[in-house]
């Protein structure tokens, strides 16, 4: 018992680490950069001025949606990384 009161503290610590780590993310040769948190919260965005062009917007929205997505999954590789740490590398259902 006194080892999962243990456990379940380590992990409320590691979840409010998860808040200030970031992961950086890009697509498009660099052209559209994001920053992720490690809850998966977009932290900012970057668009580089030669990607934007009004006859291309789909574009556009489609390098956003790559570096958006690619960041969130990096912050996600990160969160589970450092649970691991904490579980041994057990794979706990819903964490």
């Amino acid at each position: 018992m006194k080892q999962a009161k243990q456990l379940q503290e380590k992990m409320v610590r590691l979840q409010a680490e998860m808040e200030t780590k970031t992961i950086e993310a890009s697509a498009g040769g660099g052209m559209v950069s994001v920053v992720v948190n490690g809850k998966n919260e977009l932290v900012s965005l970057k668009i580089d001025r030669e990607v934007v062009n009004p006859d291309d917007i789909v574009m556009l929205q489609d390098l956003i949606v790559a570096a958006v997505n690619e960041g969130i999954r990096r912050a996600q590789e990160m969160a589970s990384a450092e649970m691991a740490k904490i579980t041994g590398g057990i794979n706990i259902p819903g964490l």
